[in-house]
Formats: C-alpha cells, sequence, structure tokens
C-alpha cells in the first residue's frame, strides 16, 4: 500500500472532481480516505444500468438516506445525464460528493455539465518518488509508475493489456473516435512523438489522415489523460525559438509499450530519454500536489540551444542528463538562458554522486533534487 500525496487538503465541504488515468489508483485512494462514504462504482453492470435508466434514483437514495459523508461517484463519465441530479442535490441539499473519473471528454460530448463551476478539481498522477518506500529508478523506467506495472515482476503482458484495453474501453466502447485502426495506427506514430516537439504534418501523412484529424486525436490523449503537452517559453524572446509544443505520454510504463522498448539499461540513450521523462512526471505532479500550480515549459531556439523544461514564469531552469558526469558541453543550453533571462535557479538533474557549481548552474543528484522538490526547497 502506498501512502499517496494526494489528500484533498482544502476541500472542506465542497463537491469535488478527482480526475486520473486508469490503473492511477484514484478508487484505492478515496477507499482509504473515505472509508465510510457512500459508494456508487458504475463500472458495476447492475449499478451503472439502473443509474442510467434513472439517473433520479440517485436523488430518491440521497434524500431518503442523507449521506453524512461524501458521496463517491466512480466513474461518473459513464452516465454524463447524472450529473444534473447531483447539481440539484449539491445546490439544494448541500450534499458533498467527490466524482471519479479518468476522461473529461464523454462528460463534455455527452452534454455533461461539469457542475458549472461548483467543484473543485483534483489530480492524481501515477506514482511518484516521494510515494515508494525504497525507490528504485531503473525500475520506474522500466515498469512505469503505474502502482501495478511498478510492483510486478513481469510488465510486459500488462503494459501490452492496458494499451490495448484503452483502445478498446476508451476509444471503441466511448466512441471518441469512429475510425479506431486509424487511431491506432495515428498512436504508434504518436509514440515516436514521446519527449519531442509534434510534427503535426509528419504525423498525418505517416497515419494517411488530415492535419486536423491528428490535432483531434492528441486532444482525445489529453481529455483522456494519458498524454500532456508542454508548451515553448515564449516570454520576450531575443533569439529565434521553436514555438511547437512538445509531448509526453503519461507514464513511462505506456511509452516504453508503445515505442517497443527493449530493457532500459544506464548510459543508453534510451535511459536518457526515460530519465527525462521520469523527472518530468515528477515535477508534473509536484506542481499539481503542491497546490503551486506552477506553469511547466521548455525552451528551444531554432539554433538548437535548449532547455528541458522551465518551471514557472522562468523562475527555475531545469536541465536533465542521464549521464554519470555532467561536463561543460552539457550546460549550453542552459548558459544561453540563463544570460538571456536570468533565473533564480539554473539546476542539471544528473547521476552525478554530488552536488556541486560550475558557474551560476548547479548540477544535482538525482536524489538530491527529488528530495528537495518535494521538501518544496526548488520552488515553493
Amino acid at each position: 500500500m502506498y501512502q499517496r500525496l494526494q489528500q484533498f487538503k482544502g476541500l472542506g465541504s465542497e463537491s469535488c472532481f478527482l480526475w486520473g488515468p486508469r490503473q492511477s489508483g484514484k478508487s484505492t485512494l478515496l477507499k482509504n480516505l473515505f472509508p465510510d462514504s457512500p459508494y456508487y462504482d458504475l463500472l458495476l453492470s447492475n449499478e451503472f444500468e439502473r443509474l442510467n435508466r434513472r439517473p433520479s434514483l440517485l436523488r430518491e437514495e440521497l434524500l431518503a438516506n442523507y449521506p453524512t459523508h461524501p458521496v463517491i461517484i466512480d466513474e461518473v463519465q459513464k452516465i454524463p445525464s447524472l450529473l444534473d441530479e447531483i447539481q440539484w442535490l449539491i445546490v439544494n441539499q448541500k450534499i458533498q460528493f467527490i466524482l471519479c473519473d479518468s476522461s473529461a471528454r464523454k462528460l463534455k460530448r455527452g452534454g455533461g455539465n461539469l457542475l458549472g463551476g461548483r467543484a473543485l478539481r483534483y489530480e492524481l498522477f501515477p506514482l511518484v518518488s516521494a510515494e515508494i518506500p525504497q525507490f528504485n529508478l531503473l525500475r520506474a523506467l522500466n515498469h512505469g509508475l503505474l502502482p501495478r506495472h511498478y510492483q510486478a515482476d513481469q510488465v510486459e503482458l500488462l503494459g501490452r493489456s492496458y494499451v490495448g484495453d484503452y483502445l478498446k474501453e476508451e476509444i471503441a466502447a466511448e466512441a471518441l473516435t469512429r475510425n479506431v485502426p486509424a487511431f491506432a495506427k495515428f498512436l504508434e506514430a504518436a509514440s515516436f512523438s514521446n519527449g519531442e516537439v509534434v510534427n503535426f504534418v509528419n504525423i498525418a501523412r505517416e497515419c494517411g489522415v488530415s492535419s486536423p484529424t491528428v490535432r483531434e486525436y492528441f486532444q482525445i490523449l489529453e481529455d483522456t489523460l494519458l498524454a500532456r503537452f508542454v508548451p515553448a517559453f515564449q516570454k520576450k524572446p531575443k533569439r529565434r525559438i521553436v514555438v511547437t509544443p512538445k509531448f509526453y505520454f503519461f507514464d513511462l510504463g505506456v511509452a516504453n509499450t508503445l515505442l517497443k522498448r527493449g530493457t532500459i539499461a544506464a548510459g543508453s540513450e534510451i535511459f536518457g530519454r526515460a530519465f527525462e521523462q521520469f523527472i518530468w512526471q515528477e515535477i508534473s505532479a509536484h506542481s499539481h500536489y503542491s497546490g503551486l500550480a506552477y506553469p511547466i515549459s521548455y525552451w528551444r531556439t531554432t539554433s538548437g540551444l535548449e532547455v528541458d523544461f522551465i518551471l514557472g514564469d522562468g523562475e527555475i531552469a531545469l536541465e536533465v542528463k542521464g549521464v554519470p558526469e555532467v561536463h561543460t558541453q552539457h550546460l549550453r543550453g542552459l548558459n544561453a538562458f540563463c544570460e538571456e533571462y536570468k533565473p533564480k535557479q539554473a539546476i542539471v538533474v544528473s547521476l552525478d554522486t554530488k552536488p556541486r557549481k560550475v558557474g551560476d548552474i548547479t548540477i544535482m543528484p538525482w536524489k538530491t533534487f527529488l528530495e528537495n522538490l518535494w521538501a518544496s526547497s526548488i520552488i515553493s
């Protein structure tokens, strides 16, 4: 059992959505934190059938037995019309709800009103290092950080099953797109853009669909929480910069499966790419769990200078290098960014064993960086 960092601080008597990809541990978290809450699981066929047929049953049952704890509706996106009943109960009866969901897309497409701003938003990410006792970096890079996958002895079948179930359940069953074969081909093509600047035209050509269709497919990935874009940092640039966003799948394990990566070993090119995504997953989760909600962007000039991640409004410049010792040539992008923007901190996260300073740049072992990140010593 993992002690998750998402603890619903500040919820009070408000209702909320808990978003998160499938198998990230949403149901387990809610059952642990709210053991006395009424619980409606819409994955159960009988529960789904009766509430889908008559959404008003929810109102009638809760009025008959007024809850003293938050009412949990798991997989609420399966019955968008249920949100009208929930909104009425929130407004007129002051009943508190926690609505668990893996996709806002069906709610929006199905006419779900997302409660008109009456519900707070929380999000559960895959596991982070601070939640895992005796954290193992190589295991995380090879298995990913979904709880079940990180623990598994053999993760390959789980990874293939996850991707296959996603295509079947999220895409086909939820009718998010009518052309599932084209989307499956897109998913494979998109995997090669993981951690890279996206070229929509090239992906469209490879998949045999239009660029607008490819953009819509990427939007499906975002709406179902399977991927995120990292925008370019564009604050008053003096140099010509790349403005197209970078793209990451939400979890290393999913990226590994789609890219058909073999074993990731320290020192390989694949290790460096996976290590960068791992750090991105950590800072993305920290931005949300800490309540700071700082933006994460990247910076790249047309001449090839790059900084992997910019935190906040340029306060922290972060480069990720999966090498045992950072050398001067690894610092070109950070030096250029520091010259132009004067960040509060410029950090290289690496496999170095001890922290050190090179000019204005701090070279930080990954363990030290993560300890400082989760102790709110990097950004606060």
